[in-house]
């Protein structure tokens, strides 16, 4: 008998795992929505069950984050994701309109290849479990190797608890034997129908190569912009709360603070007081030479390590009561660690003059790496918020709170998730925090609801005309002419509202009589028919 050398062996092990799928699945397709959500709960709640468990496995074998802060996420992914979710009807007629006579039919994709992190090993298995499951298909992972032993734990917990609640066999299981060709052979199988990637930047990559629909998060480099109105004591506790969060293996956590001069001592001062340490020139060069590989990429060793490691890997002390470590910083490149997503505790510090340079620091960031992820601003100016929400390059800003635990939606009602999309700005093709309805085609039902006889003949039903008002005189003038509507907004005379911010010119309020609001703009023209009706 040939003995098969191993990587024939693990690829017709996922070939195997693929066929299996495909028939599971095929039977999950005839359930019903009350059989799928019974599923979906079974799986929830015993994950949930050995979250501590699994938390531990997960830390002792990667050496990344801390079991305390992975016993949330795995409950997280378990009890949060599932409360999302538990509702929605994925199943047959999920949206019926009988005014507009059109309905919604869910169909499940098929079989999902998902790929699994070892910075988050065991919550992705059981978050990408749940939502596969609730929109009726099944789902092969592929393990990091650096991280097999928790995560094989964990899809064994969730593959025996979906089997117990009804699930076909082959719907939830994972290559056995571990290699780059079995992965391969997965995402290019003709029967998987998506890749749900979450990873490096180079298996994320190979999974778009691959020719497969794929989703995928990719990899954050969230600023942290501190603006002068916020909160300084609060912010920064959201900041280091964040940031030492399982050592800061999110990818939505903060990477890099901007402050505004006026309130930089101020900012200063409160980060030392809970717990930042301010690396001198001297050792912020000896951090930057640990952070990254000569290859550009970030160093393994970083990654999930406290600031009091970290400080003794790079060789200089810090007080033991030290949580993060922060560089103080003024250029941005693919070369300085510190303007680049960094799994650790380390930060870089950037001052700007105001809110309109800090903006540009923001994009300039984002355009480095982080396109398309998250973005975190504190602050108690609605201005403020309003200008980053137009025009910065994320789908996910974060207001007043914990970018890590805000981007995945434990801290603000953004859809629970461990999958980020970045959209297309960050070379994605969902910008969502992934759920089940990401997982599902919608068959569009529509009837008949008018003839091509009325199609052909638009002028049998009379349309509406615009009204065509001349004014009695001055035939060139435009009610646009008005002095109110081109008066430079430094000519107005009443004083701004305690709230207004002068730094924010294009808004500035003026007088009630001049203002160009709405309700104005509606008087000026009830005014002008008036005297046209005369």
């Amino acid at each position: 008998m040939i003995e098969l050398d191993n990587d024939l062996q693990s690829r017709q092990n996922a070939r195997e795992l693929v066929r299996n799928a495909k028939k599971a699945q095929a039977i999950l397709a005839t359930f019903s929505q009350q059989q799928i959500d019974a599923i979906v709960k079974n799986v929830a709640q015993e994950a949930a069950h050995h979250a501590e468990a699994l938390a531990k496995m997960a830390a002792e074998e990667t050496g990344f984050g801390n079991w305390q802060d992975k016993v949330l996420k795995n409950r997280f992914a378990s009890l949060r994701v599932y409360d999302a979710i538990k509702d929605m009807k994925t199943v047959g007629i999920i949206h019926d309109d009988p005014l507009q006579k059109v309905m919604d039919v869910g169909v499940p994709l098929g079989v999902i290849c998902a790929l699994v992190p070892s910075t988050n090993p065991t919550s992705t298995v059981i978050y990408k479990t749940l939502i596969a499951l609730k929109a009726g298909n099944a789902i092969i992972f592929s393990p990091h190797p650096g991280a097999r032993q928790c995560s094989w734990k964990a899809i064994e917990i969730v593959k025996r608890a979906a089997e117990a609640a009804g699930a076909p066999a082959g719907s939830v299981d994972a290559i056995s034997q571990l290699t780059l060709e079995a992965t391969s052979e997965l995402m290019h199988s003709k029967d998987v129908s998506l890749i749900l990637a979450t990873g490096g930047e180079g298996m994320v990559r190979a999974a778009y190569a691959s020719g497969t629909p794929t989703i995928s998060g990719g990899p954050g480099n969230g600023p942290a912009f501190i603006e002068r109105s916020a909160d300084i004591p609060h912010a920064v506790k959201d900041i280091i709360t964040s940031k030492t969060f399982d050592n800061g293996v999110i990818c939505a956590s903060e990477q890099s603070i901007i402050v505004e001069r006026c309130i930089y001592d101020e900012v200063h001062r409160e980060l030392e007081a809970q717990g930042a340490y301010f690396m001198n020139e001297n050792e912020a060069a000896k951090m930057a030479a640990l952070l990254l590989r000569p290859n550009g990429t970030i160093n393994p060793k970083v990654v999930g390590k406290t600031a009091l490691y970290l400080s003794q890997m790079a060789g200089f002390c810090v007080p033991a009561s030290t949580r993060v470590l922060i560089a103080e910083q003024t250029t941005v490149s693919h070369t300085n660690p510190y303007s680049r997503e960094k799994l650790c505790p380390v930060l870089g510090l950037y001052v700007e003059e105001d809110w309109k340079a800090a903006c540009h620091r923001v994009v300039e960031l984002l355009t480095n790496e982080g396109l398309g992820h998250t973005l975190v601003i504190h602050t108690r100016n609605q201005d403020v918020i309003r200008q980053f929400c137009l025009e910065k390059p994320v789908n996910r800003i974060l207001i007043n709170t914990p970018a890590a635990l805000g981007g995945i939606g434990a801290t603000t009602n953004i859809t629970p998730a461990l999958t980020l999309g970045c959209g297309a700005v960050g070379g994605g093709s969902s910008s969502d925090n992934v759920g089940p309805m990401n997982l599902l085609n919608i068959r569009k039902v529509g009837y008949g609801v008018r003839s091509i006889d009325e199609l052909r003949a638009p002028g049998s039903r009379p349309e509406p005309q615009p009204t065509i008002v001349s004014p009695a005189s001055g035939p060139n003038r435009s009610i646009f002419d008005d002095e109110r509507f081109n008066a430079p907004a430094t000519a107005a005379t009443a004083a701004h509202p305690a709230s207004a911010d002068d730094r924010f010119a294009a808004a500035a309020v003026v007088g009630a009589e001049s203002e160009i609001n709405e309700q104005n703009v509606e008087r000026v023209i009830r005014q002008v028919l008036e005297r046209l009706g005369k």
